[in-house]
Parts: structure tokens; C-alpha cells; sequence
């Protein structure tokens, strides 16, 4: 009896311990990190940002900048004959102005710079040790978060003390250095203005030569392009053909601005974009050479502001000319170059663009230059070193053909009081281009060519519904997008969307947008797609035929998605990255999957929280997945009623889902879809989400073979036993796995049974 005692007492210690003891493959998907303060944080500064832009004229961020290093004038023109001189050479041949010339667009317009022992400037140095990457651009350096292609450095300070002592670059010894500027009065006079010293603090020292350098760069901003200047409210600043390349820009149909966002037109990731190695020399990794695997091929993503001036392009310079860059995209990134699509970031895609097209988006790219704050070339430096010369730009894109501007053609639209009337045959364009705070733009019934660019605030946008005869926007499968914006306060409603390419409406860091009794067919990736946006209605529509998902609301806080119908597409309905959604009385069938709560990497939202699905009719979701290959949303199985993936704090009551044969409702974690390897910005673990009171029948009779050939089988809930605090009040339903925690189980049993499935799965595999 004693030994059987002794036996069930180890048997319960060895169970307590499984319960206690950390064990990395288990704990690792437990979850619960959710609903934080940094989290919180996060979306108070993200959306704050949103809520302040104003249309396209949005406000730059706030330049970092160092404690201990105090921006003054003194300072800056220090750092300006500092910048100019080649005594920061180890040969005294050599200024940071050889590699980031001003008249070349802070770039030496080479493929590869040239380093110490050349003469020479831009594309006619020669003689020197050639570097393994050509120079970045400092116009707006300032704003950027890394420093280098492959970020290796933290800040303009930081950045400026590699190329003097790099032995490929300036190779000089900073102690040398300072030898060399101490015996020049003029300069020990300048840092004695510029910093404070004393006996013990020196101010001529390595650290302050840096210091001065970067304080100099931090002037270099360049926000005054006809761009921006359309962006504060002149339509008349942009040509026609620069308008639509900023439509293109920005159209699904390329993406552009998903890496490159206004008002900075960078972005603070590195992204593996598939650029080619040079043939004969060692690949260059990029970032994955400073913080390891998860980053290979990924490099710092550049501004494009007075791109026109930087030729060539890339890390390596590849690339002469931005049509060859717009090729190298065109054709699905590195995908040409022998790189997977898992190799590359998942928003590199193939697209076409007609020869218009191209130049149209080359003319917007032109539109970024602005060289205003261009500072004028010291013609002497205190060492008496010859400085750089002045010089014509290089970059084979100054060499193009020249914009003619048009004079502005007379708009004839009518008004009565705050109500503009488009006519067919008439521009709804222009009766945005000339409305005002309060007006509505009401379009007779007829059918429209054309994009319309939505980038003023405070309008409506109706459709004459006489008749139930809706005004058509019809893109004819070649325009890629119905409409593009960026205006706040915008309500557009009553209009049949069809045959786009790229998009039905997209609207992009806006405010308080509603979509209302819109009907998009067949335009391309998404319906209706409001992005990053605060504040978001749509309700009373439908959509069907579109690649993606037919009501995509993305990096958005604050929505209200209702009583629409979506059936056909590849999702019916999808929040992404996205806080406070409600999701309510929607139709949704026929499509692969039907609702999507999904926090996936590598988006501006870091986060997904509080998102409730109810009463809504999700049913025969069975539809052939026809997402693009390789894009997230073609592994969503066909036959998918409600997928979850990551997100945080989803509640889900009230819906019926019927007839969906691969499974009614799934939480899982990003592994599933990514790989345990993958390296994450987000937190990959769906945590306190709550399933209750949902009616499910005839789910997972017949589950897609992606859910076959991973080892499941269907069911009304699936759980990937990962977030051990997700619960699910459900009676009567199949599960995956069979027993699936509820609100009224304890610590103890909830961790029991999250630690033998997740046991169990590891095992399986």
C-alpha cells in the first residue's frame, strides 16, 4: 500500500512539474501577452499620427534626435565645412562630399561608390578601392530610424564615424584626425563656439566632429515638391500625367506606397525585395550581416524624394533608370533573379503597366524633387584642402524629355448652394477638384471612365439614386482603380463599381469614411478598402469577384462594418491589424473564406485588438481559393467560415455558420501559415479571444486539401492550441482538438489541457 502511495504522490509531482516547469517548445505559443501598456502606447501614438494628417499634407515625424547633442547654427556650419573637408581623409583627398555630392543628390551617381585612394568626383572617379554598395541619398537622412542599407547604425551620429575610419572608405584615424584639427586655429575656434569645453572636455574631439556633422545633415530636408504642394490644396501643381502616376503610385495595381507612405515616401522596415547580386561578387545579405537570420536579402527601404536625381538605383546600383526599376517590380521582384517567393516581402507582386502608364508614374517620381534647401558649396574650408567642385547632375534621369504644363481648362460644373451636379459625359473628378468644405458632389445616373482622386476633406460624394438607376464606375478592365484617396470626413454613396484591376475604393490615412450602398464587381484584389484609417462605416453594400477580400479594412481603429452582402471572392469580409472592429449583421457566402481577423508581420499596425463578430449569416463559404500564388491570402482553405489568426481579444456571438466544409470557426496562431522560423514584429499568438452562442451546423464535412494534408480533419472549431486563454462556450459542436477550454475552467485545467495538446502536437508534428 505504501509503495503504491509513493507511486501516485511521484505520479502528481511529476504532473505538478509538467504544469510548473518552463519547457521552450510548449511555452513559446502559450501567449498572453495582449491588451499591454506598450501596446496601448503603440496605438495611441499610430492612430494619433492619422487623426492629425490633413489629405496628403501631412506633417513629417518628429526628427530624432539625441539628448546630449543640441542642435545651434554655430554647430551646423561647423559641420558643414566639417562635411566639405578632406582632412576627415586619411590622404586628405577624400570629404563626405566625394560620396553625397549636393549637385548629385547627396549621392555620388555611381553604382558602387569609390573609396579611399580615388580621384575624382560622381561617375568620373577612378583609381580608388571600389565599395560593396553604392552611396544612400542624406536628403531627409534626418527622418530615418537606421542609418545605412543595412542599418548598422542608430543615428546621423552614429553613422558619421564609420566612412571616416573605414580603411575602404576615408581611412583615416580619428586620433590623427584630431592632431590634424587642433593645429588649425580656425577650427579650434569653431568647436569651442560650437560645444562647450573646458580643461577636463576638450572641444575638439572625435565625438563632437561627428556631432557637428550630423547637426549639418539634419538641415538637409527637401518638403517643398510640386508634390507637396499639391498636397496642400493647388490641384494645379501636379500635371495630368503626374496625377495619374499618383494614382498609380499608390493603386494596388503596384503598391508603391505600402513601403513608400507620405509624407517621408520611405519606411522605418528592411524589406527583401529580391534585388540581384552583381554577377562575380559575394551576395551581399543586407541586414541579415547585423542582426542575423530572419533578414537575409533585406535592406533599408529609401526615400524617393529627389529620386530623380540619384541614379542609380538599389543598394548596388543595378538598376540606371527608374523604368528599369519599374520593370524589376513589374516582373514580381527578385522572382526573375532566382529568389522564391517565401524569399521576398509578400507585397513584392507582378503587375503591367501599358507604356502611358510607365511614363506616368515616372512623372510622378519627378515631382518629388525639390532642391530648395540645397546648400551652396564652401569655397574654401579651414584646412585650405581643395573642396569638391561644382557639378551638373549625372543621373540619366535629368536627361529625359521636359513636362509642358497646360494651361487649366475652364470647369463647367453646376451648382446650387453646396450641391455640385456632374452630368454624364461630365468629370466627377472635376467636381471634386473644385468642391468646397460641405459640398456634395451628386452624379447623375450614367456610366463613368475614370479614377477619381479623393484627396480633399469635409465632402459627399452621391450617386442619383432616382429610379434605383445608380451612376456606374466603370474601369472597363483597364483603369486599375475606381477611386483613390486620402480626404477625412468623406461619405461616398450610392454607385455600381466594376471591371477595375487593381481596386474598387481605397481610401489611406483618412478619418471618418463611410461607404455606403456601393456595389462592387470584378475590381481586382479588393472592393472596398478603407487602410489605416480612424473611424471607418460601411454598411449596405456588396461585393463580389475580387482576388482578395471584398470588404478589406486594414491598420484601421474604430469600424463599423454592417448589413452587407459579400459572396464570390476569395474573402468575404477581413479585418487586419486592425482595433475596436465591429463586425454585425452581415451576409457572407460563396466565398473561400468568410470572415478573416487576421495581425500579420510587417505592416505599419502592430497590433489587432477588439474585434467582435455578431449575428451575422456565414454560410456556404466553399468557393476555389483563386488568390494570387504566394500571396497570404491563397492558404486560407476553401471552405473556411471564420479564421482568426493572431488576433487579440475577438469576441464572436450570435453568427450562424452553416455549410462551410472545411471548418465554421478557427483560432490559430501565425506559425501555421509562416513557419516556426519566421522572425515576427507581432505578437504571433491569438490570446483572449471568446467564442459563444453561435448556432453551427454541417461544418467540415469535406475540408480543402491544405487542412487534409496538415493533418486535420474538419470540424465546426479548430484550435492550434495556441493563446491558452482563448475560450469556447459552445455545446453540441466537433472540435479540433476534442476539448476545447471554456470560460468556466480553472488555471489548473486550462494549462492541463493546453500542455497535453500542444504535447501532442509537437509529437505528431
Amino acid at each position: 500500500m505504501k509503495k503504491i502511495l509513493i507511486i501516485i504522490l511521484f505520479v502528481i509531482g511529476v504532473y505538478l512539474l509538467f504544469l510548473i516547469i518552463p519547457v521552450s517548445s510548449l511555452d513559446k505559443n502559450m501567449g498572453g501577452n495582449y491588451n499591454n501598456p506598450s501596446q496601448h502606447a503603440f496605438i495611441n501614438e499610430f492612430f494619433g499620427t492619422i487623426v492629425s494628417s490633413a489629405n496628403l499634407n501631412r506633417a513629417f515625424p518628429a526628427m530624432p534626435k539625441r539628448v546630449n547633442n543640441p542642435i545651434t547654427s554655430k554647430k551646423e556650419k561647423l559641420g558643414e565645412l566639417l562635411y566639405f573637408d578632406p582632412l576627415l581623409s586619411r590622404d586628405n583627398n577624400m570629404s563626405c562630399a566625394h560620396c553625397h555630392h549636393p549637385d548629385l543628390g547627396f549621392t555620388d551617381n555611381r553604382a558602387l561608390s569609390m573609396g579611399h585612394g580615388g580621384t575624382g568626383v560622381g561617375q568620373n572617379r577612378t583609381g580608388g578601392t571600389v565599395l560593396r554598395r553604392g552611396s544612400p541619398t542624406i536628403w531627409n537622412s534626418g527622418y530615418n530610424h537606421k542609418q545605412f542599407w543595412d542599418g548598422r547604425a542608430d543615428d546621423l551620429e552614429h553613422q558619421a564615424s564609420f566612412p571616416i575610419q573605414d580603411k575602404k572608405e576615408m581611412a583615416q584615424d580619428k586620433d590623427e584626425l584630431i592632431k590634424e584639427l587642433i593645429i588649425i586655429p580656425e577650427y579650434v575656434q569653431l568647436f569651442n563656439e560650437a560645444f562647450e569645453s573646458n580643461d577636463k572636455n576638450p572641444a575638439v574631439t572625435f565625438e563632437n566632429v561627428t556631432f557637428a556633422i550630423a547637426a549639418f545633415e539634419r538641415t538637409l530636408t527637401a518638403n517643398n515638391t510640386r508634390f507637396d504642394q499639391y498636397s496642400r490644396g493647388n490641384y494645379l501643381a501636379l500635371s495630368k500625367s503626374e496625377r495619374k502616376g499618383l494614382n498609380l503610385f499608390r493603386s494596388l495595381k503596384t503598391r508603391c506606397f505600402e513601403c513608400h507612405n507620405f509624407p517621408t515616401f520611405n519606411n522605418p522596415d528592411f524589406k527583401a525585395i529580391g534585388v540581384p547580386h552583381i554577377e562575380n561578387k559575394e551576395p551581399d545579405l543586407g541586414r541579415a550581416e547585423i542582426v542575423g537570420k530572419g533578414y537575409e536579402n533585406a535592406f533599408k527601404v529609401p526615400t524617393l524624394r529627389n529620386i530623380a536625381l540619384t541614379a542609380p538605383y538599389m543598394h548596388n546600383g543595378i538598376f540606371k533608370t527608374l523604368d528599369e526599376v519599374i520593370d524589376f517590380y513589374a516582373g514580381g521582384g527578385g522572382r526573375a533573379h532566382g529568389f522564391k517567393g517565401s524569399q521576398l516581402d509578400d507585397k513584392i507582386r507582378k503587375f503591367e503597366l501599358s507604356h502611358e502608364e510607365r511614363k506616368d508614374l515616372v512623372a510622378f517620381m519627378h515631382a518629388l524633387t525639390d532642391e530648395s534647401n540645397k546648400p551652396t558649396i564652401p569655397d574654401r574650408v579651414p584646412s585650405s584642402l581643395s573642396v569638391v567642385p561644382s557639378l551638373d547632375n549625372q543621373s540619366l534621369e535629368m536627361i529625359g524629355e521636359k513636362i509642358e504644363y497646360l494651361e487649366p481648362e475652364q470647369i463647367n460644373i453646376d451648382r446650387v448652394g453646396k450641391k455640385l451636379i456632374v452630368n454624364t459625359g461630365q468629370s466627377i473628378q472635376d467636381g471634386i477638384d473644385i468642391a468646397k468644405d460641405g459640398d456634395t458632389i451628386f452624379v447623375k445616373s450614367g456610366e463613368y471612365f475614370e479614377t477619381l482622386m479623393i484627396d480633399k476633406s469635409n465632402i459627399t460624394i452621391m450617386g442619383d439614386a432616382k429610379n434605383e438607376d445608380l451612376p456606374i464606375l466603370n474601369g472597363k478592365n483597364i483603369l486599375p482603380d475606381a477611386g483613390v484617396g486620402t480626404g477625412s470626413n468623406i461619405e461616398i454613396n450610392g454607385f455600381i463599381i466594376k471591371d477595375y484591376t487593381a481596386n474598387g475604393l481605397m481610401l489611406n490615412r483618412s478619418s471618418n469614411v463611410t461607404f455606403r450602398n456601393i456595389h462592387c464587381k470584378n475590381t481586382g484584389l479588393y472592393g472596398l478598402y478603407p487602410v489605416e484609417c480612424v473611424g471607418v462605416l460601411v454598411e449596405d453594400c456588396s461585393v463580389t469577384g475580387i482576388s482578395d477580400a471584398g470588404i478589406y479594412i486594414g491598420q484601421s481603429k474604430d469600424i463599423v462594418v454592417r448589413n452587407n452582402v459579400t459572396y464570390g471572392n476569395v474573402t468575404g469580409i477581413e479585418i487586419e491589424n486592425s482595433v475596436n472592429a465591429l463586425v454585425e449583421n452581415n451576409e457572407v457566402y460563396d466565398n473561400a473564406g468568410g470572415i478573416l481577423v487576421f495581425l500579420l508581420p510587417n505592416n505599419p499596425s502592430k497590433v489587432s485588438l477588439n474585434c467582435r463578430i455578431i449575428n451575422n449569416y456565414i454560410y456556404e463559404n466553399n468557393h476555389v481559393n483563386f488568390g494570387e500564388p504566394g500571396s497570404i491570402v491563397s492558404n486560407v482553405p476553401q471552405g473556411t467560415g471564420l479564421m482568426i489568426m493572431a488576433g487579440d481579444s475577438v469576441e464572436v456571438t450570435g453568427n450562424r455558420f452553416y455549410d462551410n466544409q472545411s471548418f465554421g470557426a478557427s483560432v490559430i496562431g501565425l506559425d501555421l501559415f509562416f513557419g516556426e522560423d519566421f522572425v515576427y514584429d507581432v505578437d504571433p499568438i491569438p490570446d483572449a479571444c471568446w467564442l459563444h452562442n453561435n448556432d453551427f451546423r454541417n461544418n467540415g464535412y469535406n475540408p480543402a486539401k491544405i487542412v487534409k494534408e496538415s493533418g486535420l480533419d474538419g470540424a465546426d472549431l479548430l484550435w492550434d492550441v495556441t493563446g491558452y486563454n482563448n475560450n469556447w462556450d459552445e455545446d453540441n459542436v466537433t472540435s479540433i482538438p476534442p476539448t476545447l477550454p471554456n470560460r468556466d475552467w480553472s488555471w489548473l485545467s486550462r494549462k492541463t489541457n493546453y500542455r497535453v495538446w500542444r504535447l501532442l502536437f509537437n509529437i505528431v508534428g
